[in-house]
């Protein structure tokens, strides 16, 4: 006889919060790369290095994915990005 655990199977909710979103910061002609540096620092809590890698990915690829985390945590820095004049969105 084979014994075997039994495994209970994920609920939706449980798989849907797995799932890692991410905010993806899109090229623009407005902003200068010192306020997208240090937007990223202030919002999505990057190095001052880290941000200014982002800025030049986001400036030479058109976008950039700059934070990944839950919904309820990448929001915020999200419109806290909207709100300083950087085009962004969750993805």
């Amino acid at each position: 006889m084979s014994t075997k655990e039994k495994v209970a199977p994920e609920s939706e909710v449980d798989v849907l919060e797995q799932i890692e979103n991410k905010i993806i910061l899109y090229n623009d002609e407005v902003n200068t790369f010192d306020h997208v540096i240090d937007m990223l620092v202030a919002a999505c809590d990057h190095t001052p290095i880290q941000a200014e890698q982002c800025s030049m990915i986001v400036h030479y690829k058109g976008k950039c994915s700059v934070k990944t985390g839950s919904y309820d945590d990448l929001k915020p820095r999200c419109t806290t990005l909207l709100e300083a004049g950087l085009t962004a969105e969750i993805e």
